[in-house]
Order: C-alpha cells, then sequence, then structure tokens
C-alpha cells in the first residue's frame, strides 16, 4: 500500500458551515476542498442535503464523523454505517474519518469525544473494530487523534504508540491534529515533537489546524480560531518529516466570514514554504 493510502492531496481546505452556504453558492470561492460533519447530513433530504449536493458538485468533499464510537464497548451501529456509505457514495467523498475516542455505552450517547484507556486490550479491540468499518466502507479508514483532558491510570502506553500500532495492525490512515497535539501536550505535559516523531507519516492523509481558548493552566479545543504560531509550527515540523498531506481549518464557534477563515486557512502555505 503506498504513502497516503492512495488518497489524493487535496491541497488545503476549510470545514463546511452553515453561515457560508450562500457566498460559496453564490461566489464559488477558490478554496481548495471542504470536509464536511457526517451526521449533518445522514438521514435527511432537506435543504442541507441540497445544497452539499450542488457543492459537492463543484469541489472535492471529505466526510468527517463524531459519533462512530470506535472506542466504545457497544456492538458497532451497522445501520450507521450503511448510512455513512450511502452519503459517501451520494458525494462522491474522497475519503472518511472519525475520532479514537468512545463517546457512549449502553446506546447512551454522551455528545463528547470520551478518551480511550491506552492498554493492549484496548487496542485489539479497536483493531477488531477498525477492520470490521473497513471492511464495510471496502477503503481505508481515517482515525484522528483527540485532543484530551483527563487520562486512565491503568494505560500503559502513550497515545502515539497507540495510534503507530493501529495503523500497524490494520493498515488504516492518520487525520493528524496538530491543534490537538498542541492541546494535549499542554494539558499534560509532554513535548509535542516527541508524539510526532513517533507516529508513521506515510500514514497521514490529512491534517486539521483549529484555533483553542488557553486557560493557562489547561487548553480546550474549541475550534475558535485564529490559529496561533505554535500550532502552524507543528504542521511545519510534521510536514517536513514526510506528512506532506491534506491541510484543513476547522472553525466551528464564533465563525466569521467565509473570507477571514479561507485566509487564516492560507496561512499553511506560509509556514511550509
Amino acid at each position: 500500500m503506498s504513502a497516503r493510502l492512495g488518497f489524493p492531496d487535496l491541497g488545503i481546505g476549510i470545514g463546511l458551515r452553515t453561515p457560508h452556504y450562500r457566498h460559496i453558492l453564490d461566489e464559488r470561492p477558490k478554496i481548495g476542498w471542504f470536509e464536511i460533519l457526517s451526521e449533518n447530513y445522514m438521514q435527511t433530504e432537506g435543504r442541507p442535503m441540497m445544497i452539499l449536493d450542488q457543492i459537492a458538485e463543484r469541489y472535492p468533499i471529505v466526510m468527517h464523523g463524531v459519533s462512530m464510537s470506535i472506542g466504545s464497548t457497544d456492538p458497532l451501529d451497522t445501520e450507521y454505517l450503511r448510512e455513512l456509505v450511502r452519503l459517501r457514495d451520494r458525494v462522491g467523498a474522497r475519503w472518511v474519518s472519525d475520532h479514537l475516542c468512545w463517546t457512549g455505552v449502553h446506546t447512551h450517547n454522551s455528545h463528547d469525544l470520551l478518551p480511550m484507556p491506552l492498554t493492549e486490550e484496548a487496542l485489539a479491540h479497536v483493531a477488531d473494530r477498525v477492520r470490521a468499518v473497513q471492511d464495510l466502507l471496502g477503503a481505508p479508514f481515517i482515525l484522528e487523534n483527540p485532543s484530551t483532558y483527563v487520562e486512565f491510570a491503568g494505560s500503559t502506553m502513550p497515545e502515539w504508540e497507540f495510534l503507530s500500532r493501529l495503523c500497524e495492525n490494520t493498515g488504516c490512515g492518520l487525520l493528524l491534529d496538530v491543534n490537538n497535539v498542541y492541546v494535549s501536550s499542554r494539558n499534560h505535559g509532554f513535548h509535542p515533537h516527541v508524539y510526532l516523531d513517533a507516529l508513521p507519516m506515510d500514514r497521514v492523509v490529512q491534517f486539521h489546524v483549529a484555533g483553542h481558548t488557553d486557560n493557562g493552566d489547561h487548553c480546550v479545543d474549541t475550534h475558535i480560531g485564529p490559529v496561533i504560531k505554535p500550532v502552524w509550527q507543528l504542521l511545519r515540523y510534521a510536514w517536513k518529516k514526510g506528512a506532506n498531506a491534506s491541510i484543513l481549518l476547522e472553525w466551528d464557534a464564533e465563525i466569521p466570514s467565509f473570507d477571514e477563515v479561507r485566509a487564516d486557512a492560507l496561512r499553511a502555505r506560509r509556514y511550509l514554504s
């Protein structure tokens, strides 16, 4: 399997958000691609889907989910996965991603991305579930490193080792969120370069950059921009180590105009040149 798992480099993109619908349709702005939140367009035939169909005719689309709960002990939701495949096929999404986390148990959804216990047992459990997802997708599944605020006392390995071994064991890809690396490094006291140095960079299919909220003694991944310089520097560090992949800016709260979000995303060129 080749580097980037056969997926294209889409360049620089931004997350598709409702306040920008009209601007995108009317102005057809120059941007490489859009990432959608999968759940926003599942089990609906309303206006969001109509808008997405039009945008997908003009721009590459990538799907990013928050509800697969790949780390949960609940059985995988096969109806959710089938709906995910239907949406992917409808809009021609280049790949499908979600988070290394669990979101609930006993069918209860916490609507939060909860941290994993990083153990051998958890690794084997998640690997089995990733393989099942990939069988249904008929393509490599892409997993994002989460931002975390607490850790399990029983963990036996760091997150970077868990992710690296998961890639090796399943053939999955990575969505490397360098903002999450920065946030977690601040919250847990590790050096972000240690994290990045341990990852298989040829498995990185996509990057996320985003803003966050710095509360002094901890950081919160709020996706409020603009992106700060240390996060851009981590992107450059990973890029120079060989992770030359598609880059996406997330801006999910206090969302400004499309042009302002696009301008912040394009700052990536300055740091990578």
